[in-house]
């Protein structure tokens, strides 16, 4: 559980890495910015995502579930703008990069054996 949970982690940063060398707009400054950044992103949708989904659940269910991808690109947003390593130029550019990291440490975790 604890590695698995370690490699999430780390595959979160490798994908920051590898998105901040397609998405203009996204700035990393090395692993440790990355780690670090991977780190906050995965506390914030670990606490504050599911608030924000509750609480925007009316916009949601109009908007037929798209909104979630607002949030998630606010959220991305809000991370990079805390962070000095982690920099994120607008909220078009967090919305398209939080769109190519969202999958990549899933689909890498399938991959492996059990």
């Amino acid at each position: 559980m604890q590695l698995e949970l370690l490699l999430v982690w780390m595959l979160n940063a490798l994908a920051l890495i590898a998105v901040a060398n397609f998405v203009p707009g996204i700035h990393v400054e090395g692993f440790g910015a990355a780690l670090i950044a991977a780190f906050f992103l995965g506390l914030v949708n670990t606490l504050i995502r599911p608030l924000l989904l509750l609480l925007t659940l009316p916009v949601t269910v109009i908007t037929l579930g798209l909104f979630i991808f607002v949030i998630n690109g606010l959220l991305f947003w809000t991370v990079g703008s805390v962070l000095r390593g982690f920099i994120v130029d607008s909220f078009c550019t967090a919305y398209w990069a939080r769109c190519c990291t969202v999958s990549f440490p899933g689909r890498c975790l399938q991959q492996l054996p059990n």
